[in-house]
């Protein structure tokens, strides 16, 4: 298994929080079932975020205030998680497994987990995959994601980055 690295630091999570500093994610378009945004709150980082019927949400980007990826799951299936711990997640590629440390947290009442890594093999093997399952804490699947057309819209958020300088 593989370890993703990631970092604790709640602050970085200000736009899920609430804090004041919080700012709206500016669209950049959609691209094969993902919506390209720049994140003001992450230094202008770019990401690619997926909203499922269940509201459950799959963001993916890049954190410019800290040089780093991150990955967020928010879904009602994490079950019982709290803002600000840590717990430990896996990831599994079509197979290949990575272990990780997330960090627990709300979007408007709904558990998620945000995982930072600096590994940007990490975000090539999602671009390659087809399908990522996400395992909480206790081993629960809390989602089986299609990874269809994410590879193109990584590059789009990997364009958009570049002109954000």
């Amino acid at each position: 298994m593989r370890r993703l690295s990631s970092l604790a630091a709640i602050l970085s999570l200000c736009l899920w929080s609430g804090s004041a500093q919080a700012q709206a994610l500016i669209d950049k378009g959609f691209v094969h079932g993902w919506n390209v945004m720049v994140d003001p709150a992450f230094g202008d980082g770019c990401l690619i975020q997926t909203v499922y019927q269940d509201l459950s949400v799959v963001r993916l980007g890049y954190d410019a205030t800290q040089n780093r990826g991150y990955f967020t799951v928010i879904s009602k299936d994490w079950g019982q998680i709290k803002k600000g711990e840590t717990y430990p997640i896996e990831f599994d590629l079509d197979g290949e497994k990575f272990d990780a440390n997330a960090i627990g947290m709300k979007a408007a009442g709904i558990p998620g987990a945000v995982v930072f890594f600096t590994d940007r093999s990490f975000v090539d093997a999602i671009a390659k995959r087809k399908v990522m399952t996400v395992y909480g804490a206790s081993g629960q699947e809390v989602m089986a994601i299609d990874l269809a057309g994410t590879g193109k819209a990584l590059e789009y958020a990997r364009k958009c980055q570049d002109q954000q300088g």
